[in-house]
């Protein structure tokens, strides 16, 4: 919950920066997972793609837009597929706004991927980015007092997620060169999950005044130094030249 908003609230701030007040969007959302940011961003009045290669959360994601009014449902279209290979599906420039949220560590050799959404773009579109922190990997083991995983940490791109998965983060200066050699140059970046990175899944939401001083305190962390630094995720903003 704590880093579905903290993007949320970061997504709309680069989107009020970049277009005119009303702007109906065109959004595609790649790796869409149970559908969170693309019913919001519906809900707010923009049209949204969503692509997911998991057929089981496509399902929860298709059940969660069932229960929506008709008028948003007429915004969105989910669709099964794979991140990699969006130039099947659609044309170069075809949209205002790409997410890629929580995907490119699945992704060995991400830069293929990346360059293929850079070219869904429309001229000044926005390329949103959320990945795990490389620069941050031992955080999380060394403030749980696993000691020799924090200290691998410090030598490798490589963690084990929290469904026990092998998977890999992306440093900060790795994304600034990137998005340089795709078109999409690095505009802004935020931390995300700078406090709350050792919560369970399982953590209850703690009363509303306490949820909305901890959203604060982690809104402030995400866009102040030094603190977005050693952040769980990093949340990087690329606009189309």
């Amino acid at each position: 919950m704590v880093r579905q908003e903290l993007v949320a609230r970061q997504l709309d701030e680069q989107l009020t920066a970049r277009f005119p007040v009303g702007q109906r969007l065109r959004v595609l959302d790649v790796g869409a997972g149970q559908g969170t940011q693309a019913l919001r961003l519906a809900r707010g009045g923009h049209k949204v793609t969503g692509i997911e290669s998991d057929p089981a959360m496509l399902e929860v994601a298709r059940k969660a837009l069932a229960g929506e009014p008709e008028g948003i449902r007429e915004r969105v279209r989910l669709i099964e597929g794979d991140g990699r290979e969006t130039g099947a599906h659609f044309l170069p420039g075809s949209f205002d706004v790409v997410l890629c949220h929580g995907v490119l560590m699945y992704v060995e050799e991400p830069d293929a991927m990346l360059a293929g959404l850079a070219r869904m773009l429309a001229p000044g579109g926005l390329l949103s980015l959320l990945v795990r922190n490389g620069d941050a990997l031992a955080m999380r083991p060394g403030l749980l007092g696993d000691w020799d995983t924090a200290l691998a940490a410090y030598d490798t791109d490589a963690y084990t997620n929290r469904l026990g998965l092998e998977v890999r983060a992306d440093r900060l200066g790795g994304l600034v060169s990137t998005l340089s050699g795709i078109g999409a140059p690095l505009r802004t970046w935020y931390g995300v999950r700078v406090f709350t990175d050792t919560a369970s899944n399982e953590a209850p939401l703690p009363p509303a005044a306490e949820l909305d001083a901890l959203l604060a305190a982690e809104e402030r962390a995400g866009r102040t130094e030094p603190y977005r630094r050693v952040a769980a995720l990093v949340h990087a903003c690329g606009v189309r030249g």
